[in-house]
C-alpha cells in the first residue's frame, strides 16, 4: 500500500469518508481528510476487482475441489453461530464444496449461537468438529489479559480459533481454510485496538496468568509458517469474492437455515458482548461500532450521515446483567473487578510481540500474500 502524504492532529478529527476518528491512536489522514483505513479498504477492493471476482472465485473453487479429491473434506470452515461464518458455510455448500465445520467452545456460547450452529450443520448435512477448552485454563488466560489492562482481551478466543483451525486442517489433511471475515461489512480493526500474535499472548499469560495451556493448541509463528509454506494450508477469505450485503444475508440465513440474529456485532459470544459493549467503551474509549459502520459506508450499504447519526444518537449500550454474569463467571467479586477495571490502560507495546520482526519482513510477507500463502490483510494491517 502506497502511503499518501498524511496529517496528524491532536484535536478531534473524523474521517471525511467514513466515521473512524482520532479515538484510534494509530490513525492518519491524507490532505483531503480521508483516513488510513479507507486506504486499506481501497487496496482490498483493488485486490478483488468486481470485474474478475466471479472468475477468481470459480477458479478457487475448482482448485479446492481438485486438491480435495479422494479426501473426506476439501475445505474447513470455522463456525461461531454468527452471520459471517454461517454464510461462509452456506456459500461453500452452494458452490459444491465439502466443508468440515469447526467450532471452538471457549465456555461463553450463547444459546442462540449453539442453536444457529446446530441448525446450520444439520440442514446443510455438514460434519461438525468441536474443540472445547478447559474452562479453568481459558478463564485464567482471559483473566490475564484483563489484569494486563490491554484492549486486546478478546484475542485469546481469536487466537485460539485461528490455532484450532490450522491444527485441524493439518490433522485432517485439508488444504484450505475458508475465513468468514468480510472487509466490506466488518472493516479492519485498528492495530491499536486489536493486536495478536503468539509471543504477545504468551508474554501476557506469563506475567498475569497462573496455569498452563494444554486443552487447545497455541500456534507459534514458526508453526504458522510451517503450516502455510511447508504443508501448504491456505486461508481463503471467501466473502471478499461475493457481493456481501449485511441485510440481504440476514434474510437469506433466516429463510434457508432458520438463523436468528443475536443483537450486536459478534454478540453470539457472551464474553465478546461484555467486552465490546461494556469494557472497551467504558475503560478504553473504544467503540467497535465505528469500524463496522465505516465498512458499511465504504461499501455503499449505508450513508455516512446514517452512520454518524447512529454513533451520535447514543453510546454503545450494554446489558448490566451480562456484565454481572461475566464478572462472576471470571471469578471476581464486584469489588475485585472494580480494582481490575481501574488499573491504568496499557497496550501491546508494553509487552513482547513479533511486530518489529513482522515489519522487518514486510517484503517477504508481501510476496507471500501476493501468491496467496497468507491473507493480504496480514500485510496491510501489520507490515505496511
Amino acid at each position: 500500500m502506497n502511503t499518501p502524504t498524511t496529517t496528524l492532529t491532536e484535536t478531534f478529527q473524523r474521517c471525511r469518508r467514513c466515521v473512524l476518528d482520532t479515538t484510534v491512536a494509530d490513525i492518519w489522514f491524507d490532505a483531503d481528510g480521508v483516513c488510513k483505513y479507507c486506504y486499506i479498504h481501497e487496496e482490498m477492493e483493488r485486490l478483488h476487482p468486481e470485474a474478475t471476482r466471479q472468475q477468481e472465485l470459480l477458479g478457487f473453487v475448482e482448485r479446492i475441489k481438485q486438491d480435495g479429491r479422494g479426501k473426506p473434506y476439501d475445505c474447513l470452515v470455522g463456525v461461531s453461530g454468527g452471520r459471517d461464518s454461517t454464510y461462509t458455510l452456506l456459500t461453500a455448500k452452494k458452490l459444491g464444496l465439502r466443508p468440515l465445520a469447526v467450532h471452538f467452545d471457549n465456555g461463553w456460547n450463547s444459546d442462540i449461537a449453539v442453536s444457529n450452529i446446530r441448525k446450520a450443520v444439520s440442514r446443510l448435512n455438514v460434519d461438525l468438529h468441536t474443540v472445547v477448552a478447559d474452562w479453568e485454563e481459558f478463564k485464567d488466560l482471559q483473566r490475564a489479559f484483563l489484569l494486563a489492562s490491554v484492549p486486546d482481551a478478546d484475542i485469546p478466543t481469536d487466537y485460539a480459533i485461528y490455532s484450532v483451525l490450522y491444527h485441524t486442517a493439518a490433522r485432517e489433511n485439508i488444504g484450505y481454510i475458508l475465513n468468514g471475515h468480510s472487509f466490506r461489512t466488518e472493516g479492519t480493526s485498528p492495530i491499536s485496538w486489536t493486536y495478536m500474535d503468539s509471543r504477545y499472548l504468551r508474554d501476557v499469560h506469563q506475567k498475569f496468568g497462573r496455569g498452563v495451556i494444554r486443552s487447545f493448541p497455541v500456534m507459534s509463528l514458526r508453526n504458522l509458517l510451517w503450516r502455510s509454506f511447508g504443508q501448504g494450508i491456505r486461508e481463503v477469505r471467501l466473502l471478499a469474492y461475493l457481493d456481501y450485503n449485511k441485510r440481504q444475508v440476514d434474510e437469506v440465513l433466516a429463510r434457508e437455515l432458520d438463523w436468528v440474529y443475536y443483537g450486536g456485532h459478534h454478540h453470539e459470544n457472551l464474553f465478546t458482548r461484555f467486552f465490546q459493549s461494556y469494557l472497551l467503551p467504558q475503560k478504553f474509549n473504544i467503540d467497535k461500532r465505528k469500524p463496522e459502520l465505516s465498512a458499511l459506508v465504504r461499501s455503499g450499504q449505508i450513508s455516512r450521515a446514517e452512520a454518524v447519526m447512529e454513533l451520535e444518537a447514543s453510546a454503545y449500550e450494554y446489558d448490566p446483567s451480562v456484565v454481572e454474569y461475566a464478572i462472576a463467571k471470571l471469578g471476581w467479586t464486584p469489588a475485585e473487578w472494580e480494582e481490575v477495571f481501574r488499573q491504568p490502560a496499557r497496550s501491546h507495546k508494553d509487552f513482547r510481540t513479533y511486530l518489529t520482526l513482522i515489519r522487518r519482513l514486510r517484503q517477504p510477507i508481501r510476496m507471500a500474500c501476493r501468491f496467496r500463502f497468507l491473507p493480504h490483510i496480514l500485510y496491510l494491517k501489520y507490515a505496511s
